[in-house]
């Protein structure tokens, strides 16, 4: 078995190997004076990315290995490494990984199917990034084309009227009906305490002021799969929407399953159709994501192509077949 430590150390091994050629802050390597100056790997001459800082046995840990290592921080991150003393404490732990990533090798744990499966995402993500280069950002997105996706989507920016209830919720209706009328008059923290008092739902009692005991969130009107609510089933969905104003209580219980719900209405937001003005930066974010998914997906055609890809259809059922049946094993010993 692999131990932590040992893959961790591989893996972050292979972070830095990966990003040899990646870009960084030089100046908070080389004690430039302006250490918010950002520049890259590719900037270091070669003399200078060669520079060897330390060795480990026979590897040498270069400049040019310690600017990449830098550049995979976030810039906060970063700003911890300007003084000299925090530079050492980099190096110092890059000479940790080495001589634990050597360890691991000489045990034969980079073998291990963990570590193995680690090391495949580690580079899956260093091959898919040099090829996500030149794919523009959100904010480089031309604007006719980002108006153009707009016009196009527009019913993808209609927001619907979504609506907010709490409920009470019992295992019978005759139940459910005797608690009717005192809900229906009860004031918000009166509503809550029947909910503690009543309610079966896990919820129930949960450690928050007693006017938003029963809470359960948010729905869109039936139908619409961008206001689902895993808490709120179709039937009490439907009721929801049945009620007039913000604190009227449904004329009659609602059953779902083995449970019966007292429905109330909390809150309502009215439907609203975004302006592109409001909808301009979801859909550069989308956009964007759309050219990276694109730019992965012809990466993984090309390289199927180089690669025929074959799956035992048969041996995939067999597998399908054990897990169920294992899964049946251990709902039965649970």
């Amino acid at each position: 078995m692999l131990r932590k430590g040992s893959l961790i150390a591989l893996t972050a091994l292979a972070l830095f190997s990966s990003r040899c050629s990646s870009c960084n802050d030089k100046a908070l390597v080389v004690g430039v004076a302006d250490a918010g100056g950002h520049q890259s790997t590719d900037q270091l001459t070669p003399e200078q990315s060669a520079k060897v800082l330390a060795r480990v046995g026979d590897v040498a840990i270069t400049l040019g290995d310690y600017v990449a290592a830098l550049e995979h921080m976030d810039q906060f991150d970063r700003l911890r490494y300007q003084s000299p003393e925090r530079r050492k404490e980099l190096l110092a732990e890059m000479i940790d990984v080495e001589l634990l990533a050597r360890e691991a090798t000489a045990r034969g744990y980079d073998n291990d199917p963990i570590a193995q499966q680690e090391l495949r995402a580690v580079l899956r993500d260093a091959l898919l990034k040099e090829a996500r280069k030149g794919v523009p950002g959100p904010a480089e997105l031309p604007a006719d084309e980002v108006r153009t996706y707009f016009d196009a989507h527009k019913d993808e920016y209609r927001d619907p009227e979504r609506r907010r209830i709490s409920c009470i919720v019992v295992r019978d209706e005759a139940g459910a009906r005797a608690l009717l009328a005192q809900a229906a008059k009860a004031t918000a923290a009166e509503f809550g305490q029947l909910v503690r008092d009543k309610s079966v739902d896990s919820q129930a009692k949960a450690n928050v002021p007693v006017d938003l005991a029963g809470d359960f969130g948010m729905v869109s009107p039936p139908g619409d799969a961008r206001g689902e609510n895993p808490r709120i089933p179709e039937p009490v969905r439907a009721g929801a929407f049945e009620l007039a104003k913000v604190g009227d209580v449904l004329d009659r219980p609602i059953r779902s399953g083995d449970r019966v719900y007292v429905v109330k209405l909390t809150q309502k937001a009215d439907a609203h159709e975004r302006a592109f003005a409001e909808a301009e930066r979801s859909v550069r974010v989308r956009l964007a994501q759309e050219k990276m998914r694109a730019r992965d997906e012809e990466v993984l055609a090309g390289l199927r192509k180089q690669f025929p890809v074959q799956i035992d259809d048969q041996a995939l059922e067999q597998l399908q077949s054990a897990a169920v049946a294992a899964l049946a094993d251990a709902g039965a010993r649970d």
